[in-house]
């Protein structure tokens, strides 16, 4: 694969960091915050190494669901800034080598949208069928709630239409009518807006609800996966590299679909939920068999597409695909307190808090999932080892404001603590304890490792690009994985244990094979005869790269 070709799939080895705007930076004093406080905060992202922000929702919005019920696609809130605000972030991300994706939230709106409004009073006028609306209560059609014990039901009768309308989420947020081509061109029209402003793609929301017709009383000659690829196809029309990258929360052979057919030619990526849940099991279990199994579940992958992995994301962290026995042991390890879960599927705290701040056992997690197939993923705050505010409700928990010095707000704002978005966290992991400042001084901390980290993932394109399978090992505790990529082939092992490990690989043909460089990790390893031993400490990580006697590259 030549260098131009990588670049166009860029996506498959950059290093993704989301974050939500009004939580991130306050730039004008006000406790929100806002664009102009980002941007201020691009040259922090990029020395850390990010390679592409991924924005949470930042456009009107009542703010019933943190922004993803909205009311106005195409304009900022006016909380967060104005489109020139926008604009100027955009500009000095690109400067700095950062793309941009963003929430691509259409599978429904917020019910104060004028669509809907429209919709419900004038049923035969243009905006009738935007939503999904039936006579009655169809007792086929969708079933599940997606928030149990906070959503009553999927169906809600509106007093001025007269009419029930469907809801896969709050009732404050009717679905859209994917089976109007108004609709479909609306959703192309928000896509080119934003492109044209500078994104390099979106996180598409709930894909699998986006494309469902379930419940849709006439849903045409709608081919749903039609749809999406239509919709990828209109997007790499108006950018060649722009990406989707889609939320798909279900079993490995129903994701696949998404991708596409063998061309890949609907999502680019798909966040890796089945993969996570596996991960966080083995980290409770100090056993890498969970992992072992879910990447031979996983289905190849087209040339050009790519998972993506990630330790935390910014809702609650979902358990669901685990069996109920399974998710019990996640919830007694790292969430034993019922007010620690959700739904009863999840948790709703961050990395550190579940281990106890153990900084070996977090750096083995963020390790780990960097070195697994795919492009890792990071939520604000993880790289300095944030932990969440649990008097915050439900999901928002892990949502607090950015914390970056010690002292009031944690240097997030200088508005008085009441009049903050969010309250920061408290206790032992508030920004006294835990913050960018501090954390940039010392040469041990969490953010300087996770540095060299992201700096030694970026280096290694063979975990974006190879073809990988597992290796042999002695013990269970141990992830051991093999890439090879453009004749060049690394190896990542990693430790789920706290007790060090001895190993001795063989990782099939070595012809040509002269030693091994670090890439990353500590651990003593040595090539003999084929045969490559490592030994790890507990909870460690070693990276190698294999030195031929053709490279053009000394490592």
């Amino acid at each position: 694969m030549s260098i131009a070709r990588t670049s166009d799939v860029w996506w498959k080895n950059t290093v993704f960091y989301c974050l939500d705007v009004e939580t991130f930076q306050d730039g004008d004093g006000d406790g929100v915050g806002d664009f102009q406080g980002l941007t201020q905060r691009i040259d922090y992202l990029a020395g850390l190494g990010v390679g592409c922000i991924w924005l949470m929702p930042f456009h009107p919005s009542p703010n019933r669901d943190d922004g993803y019920d909205i009311t106005d696609y195409y304009t900022v809130d006016p909380r967060l800034g104005d489109l020139g605000d926008f604009v100027e972030f955009i500009r000095t991300a690109r400067d700095r080598g950062i793309r941009v994706i963003a929430d691509l939230v259409v599978n429904h709106t917020s019910e104060e949208h004028p669509w809907f409004q429209a919709s419900r009073e004038d049923p035969d006028g243009p905006f009738g069928d935007f939503y999904v609306w039936r006579a009655e209560k169809p007792e086929d059609g969708p079933t599940g709630l997606i928030f149990p014990g906070v959503q009553e039901e999927i169906w809600t009768r509106d007093e001025v239409r007269g009419q029930y309308y469907l809801h896969r989420f709050y009732r404050h947020q009717p679905d859209l009518n994917v089976a109007t081509p108004k609709v479909r061109h609306e959703i192309e029209k928000i896509v080119g807006f934003w492109l044209e402003l500078g994104l390099s793609g979106f996180r598409v929301d709930a894909v699998n609800f986006l494309i469902e017709v379930d419940g849709i009383e006439e849903p045409g000659d709608l081919d749903p996966h039609g749809f999406l690829g239509n919709l990828r196809a209109f997007l790499n029309r108006r950018d060649g590299q722009a990406v989707m990258l889609g939320e798909v929360n279900l079993e490995p052979e129903d994701v696949r679909r998404f991708f596409g057919d063998e061309d890949g030619d609907e999502l680019h990526m798909c966040l890796n939920f089945n993969l996570n849940q596996a991960v966080g099991l083995g980290l409770v279990r100090h056993d890498a068999e969970p992992i072992r199994r879910c990447l031979e579940a996983l289905l190849p992958l087209p040339p050009d597409n790519q998972w993506g992995n990630f330790v935390r994301n910014h809702d609650e962290w979902s358990l669901d695909k685990l069996s109920e026995s399974e998710r019990q042991e996640v919830f007694d390890a790292f969430g034993p307190d019922p007010a620690m879960q959700l739904y009863g599927r999840g948790l709703r705290r961050r990395l550190p808090t579940m281990m106890d701040g153990d900084q070996g056992w977090i750096r083995l997690a963020y390790a780990l999932t960097f070195g697994l197939p795919g492009a890792p993923v990071l939520f604000y705050g993880e790289e300095i080892g944030m932990a969440e505010n649990l008097e915050i409700p439900g999901r928002l928990s892990v949502r607090a404001p950015m914390q970056w010095s010690s002292g009031p707000n944690g240097g997030f704002s200088t508005a008085e603590p009441d009049q903050l978005r969010r309250p920061v966290v408290q206790g032992a992991f508030g920004p006294d304890e835990v913050n960018v400042a501090d954390q940039q001084q010392d040469e041990q901390s969490l953010l300087n490792w996770m540095e060299r980290l992201i700096r030694a993932r970026k280096a290694t394109p063979e975990i974006g690009h190879g073809d990988w399978r597992p290796l042999e090992t002695a013990t269970t505790a141990v992830l051991a994985l093999r890439y090879d990529w453009e004749g060049r082939t690394v190896l990542v092992v990693h430790n789920l244990a706290a007790e060090p490990a001895a190993l001795q690989l063989e990782p099939g043909d070595t012809s040509g094979w002269e030693g091994l460089s670090r890439i990353f990790g500590e651990a003593e390893y040595r090539l003999d005869a084929g045969r490559v031993t490592v030994d790890l400490q507990g909870f460690g990580s070693c990276w190698l790269r294999v030195r031929c006697a053709n490279d053009t590259i000394r490592w």
